[in-house]
C-alpha cells in the first residue's frame, strides 16, 4: 500500500494556507456563506471530484469521490461559517468585515478537508465514496438538520461519519477522543414580558417588569446542577437582558432576556426546558406581566459511536498523533451530532496549543500547521476504512 500519510506536497501546503487566509479575510455568518462555498467549490471542483453538489441546506457543498468498486460511505465534515464578533489578533491577514470573524477555526477545518481533495484526486479509494461536506450554519446549530432535511442528502447519506475541531489549551497537534457523550445539547431561550409603560413619577400607574426580570436572572441560573462528568448535568446562563426604553421619563413596561440551556444528552433538555418555562410562569404571574417564550440556536448532544472512535483512534496512531479521552464531555454544543444519528460518527479535538485564546475569543487565531495534521489522519481514515484502488 502506498503511505499517504504525508499526501501533500509542500507546494500544496502553501497553495492550502493562502487558501484559508483568503477565507479568514471574508468572513461570512451563519446562512450567509455565498462566497465562501462558492470558493469552496470552485478549489474543490479543481480537483477533479466525481460530483459536486451545492446549495445543500442553504449554503452547503459536497464533494463526492467514487471508488472503484461498491462499498459504504464515509462522510468527513467542516463549517463554513463565521462569527459576529470583532476580530483583534493583529493578524496581518485580519478579516476585512467589520464586527464579522472566523474565531472559531472553521475556515481551518474547511481548508482541512479541501486538502483531501488533492489525495483523492490522485488516488480514489477502492470500494465505496468518500464525501466532503462543507456544512453552512453550524454557530446557530440549524445546519446539519438543513442539510439532512434536504432532499438531495439522500444521494449521500453516509455509513460512517467523521469531523474534527481545533481546541485551544491542548497541546498543539495532541487529539481528544472518546466513545460516547462529547458535546452538550444546548437551545437557546427568549423570554419576553409585556407589562404597561407609566410616567417615571407616577410607576404605579403601569406594569413594570423591573421585579420579575431582576428575579428570573438568578433564578433560572440557579437551575443548573450536577457534575459534567457525571450521570447528569445541567446548565443554565443567562447572555443578555434589557427592558424598557433609554429615558428618565418613561417606566419601563417590556423586558428581554435571553438565555442558553445545556445538558448533558437530548434527553435531559425536555426538564430543563420545562423547569425553565415554569420559572418563568411564575414569574410573570406574579408581577401581572403577559409572557412569551421561544427558542433558537438548538443543538443536540454529540455522541461518538465505537467504531467510528476506533476508525480514528487507528488513523491517529498510524500518523503519530498522541491521543487521549481528555476532558470530555465538553460543555460545548456542536451541530456534528445530527450526522451521527443516521450514522456511525465520531469527532475529535485536535489541540491548537496550550495557553493561547480560545475559540470565540476576539484574539483567537487557528495555528496553520492543524491543516496538514488533521488532512492527514483524516486521509488515513480513509484509506483504512475503504482501502485503495490498485
Amino acid at each position: 500500500m502506498r503511505n499517504f500519510d504525508h499526501f501533500l506536497t509542500p507546494e500544496e501546503e502553501e497553495t492550502l494556507v493562502a487558501f484559508r487566509h483568503d477565507l479568514h479575510r471574508h468572513p461570512e455568518l451563519s446562512g450567509e456563506e455565498e462566497w465562501t462555498a462558492r470558493q469552496v467549490t470552485e478549489f474543490v471542483g479543481a480537483r477533479s471530484p466525481d460530483k459536486v453538489l451545492t446549495g445543500l441546506g442553504g449554503h452547503g457543498v459536497a464533494a463526492i469521490y467514487e471508488g472503484a468498486e461498491p462499498g459504504p460511505t464515509l462522510l468527513v465534515r467542516s463549517e463554513l461559517d463565521a462569527l459576529p464578533i470583532q476580530e483583534l489578533s493583529g493578524l496581518d491577514y485580519s478579516s476585512e468585515i467589520d464586527g464579522k470573524a472566523h474565531l472559531c477555526g472553521h475556515d481551518g477545518h474547511t481548508t482541512t478537508l479541501a486538502a483531501l481533495a488533492y489525495g483523492l484526486e490522485r488516488e480514489r479509494p477502492a470500494r465505496g465514496r468518500v464525501v466532503l461536506m462543507f456544512q453552512p450554519a453550524e454557530e446557530i446549530g440549524a445546519g446539519s438538520a438543513a442539510v439532512i432535511a434536504d432532499p438531495r442528502y439522500d444521494e449521500i447519506r453516509p455509513d460512517m461519519s467523521i469531523s474534527l475541531h481545533n481546541m485551544p489549551g491542548i497541546p498543539i497537534g495532541h487529539a481528544t477522543l472518546a466513545p460516547g457523550i462529547v458535546t452538550c445539547a444546548s437551545r437557546g431561550m427568549e423570554v419576553r414580558l409585556t407589562g404597561k409603560t407609566a410616567h417615571a413619577s407616577q410607576p404605579e400607574t403601569g406594569t413594570s417588569p423591573m421585579a420579575a426580570l431582576s428575579t428570573l436572572m438568578p433564578a433560572l441560573s440557579a437551575l443548573g446542577g450536577g457534575d459534567i462528568k457525571g450521570a447528569h448535568f445541567s446548565m443554565v446562563t443567562v447572555t443578555h437582558a434589557s427592558m424598557g426604553e433609554p429615558a428618565y421619563g418613561v417606566a419601563p413596561g417590556a423586558a428581554r432576556l435571553m438565555a442558553t440551556l445545556r445538558t448533558k444528552s437530548d434527553g435531559e433538555m425536555a426538564a430543563l426546558v420545562a423547569e425553565a418555562e415554569a420559572t418563568v410562569d411564575q414569574a410573570a404571574k406574579a408581577a401581572g406581566l403577559g409572557f412569551e417564550i421561544s427558542y433558537d440556536d438548538v443543538f443536540d448532544h454529540t455522541e461518538n459511536h465505537p467504531e467510528a472512535v476506533q476508525l480514528l483512534e487507528e488513523a491517529l496512531d498510524a500518523r503519530g498523533v498522541t491521543h487521549d479521552p481528555g476532558d470530555l464531555p465538553f460543555r460545548g454544543s456542536e451541530d456534528f451530532g445530527r450526522f451521527g444519528q443516521g450514522s456511525k460518527g465520531a469527532m475529535f479535538f485536535l489541540g491548537a496549543g496550550e495557553n493561547r485564546p480560545h475559540v470565540h475569543n476576539p484574539d483567537y487565531v487557528f495555528p496553520d500547521e492543524l491543516i496538514s495534521i488533521g488532512s492527514g489522519v483524516f486521509m488515513r481514515a480513509i484509506r483504512n476504512y475503504l482501502g485503495t484502488a490498485r
